[in-house]
């Protein structure tokens, strides 16, 4: 594992902002949305239970921005907008199923842990 910097823990760090958005609940599972193919908003909110326009609005334009996310206009009546993951973005799958599969490996051992501390009262 890479040493990680003093710098990285600054709040005006630019890798920060980048980590604290690649880990941000929504851009991890946007981006699992589009691993296969291109989606269209109203498509993209269907899959990620709980998300609220406003919060899925954001977090693909900060995917955009950051160039993990593309987005095209798609010349129909009325307008529809899709987006695709980019080849930056991408590059983003590995760890990210890395993650998942921890997680849900490791999810008992943390349900324990959580039961153990619940029942300690603190």
């Amino acid at each position: 594992m890479p040493k990680i910097t003093p710098e990285c823990f600054s709040s005006d760090c630019p890798s920060r902002a980048l980590f604290d958005q690649i880990a941000d609940k929504w851009s991890m599972m946007i981006l699992a949305v589009l691993e296969d193919e291109p989606h269209r908003f109203n498509a993209i909110k269907r899959r990620l239970e709980g998300v609220t326009q406003k919060a899925l609005t954001q977090s693909l334009r900060r995917l955009e921005r950051n160039g993990l996310v593309s987005r095209r206009v798609i010349p129909v009546s009325p307008v529809a907008v899709e987006y695709d993951i980019t080849p930056l973005g991408r590059t983003l799958q590995q760890p990210l199923r890395a993650l998942h599969d921890w997680t849900m490996i490791k999810l008992p051992s943390v349900q324990k842990a959580r039961q153990a501390f619940d029942q300690r009262g603190l």
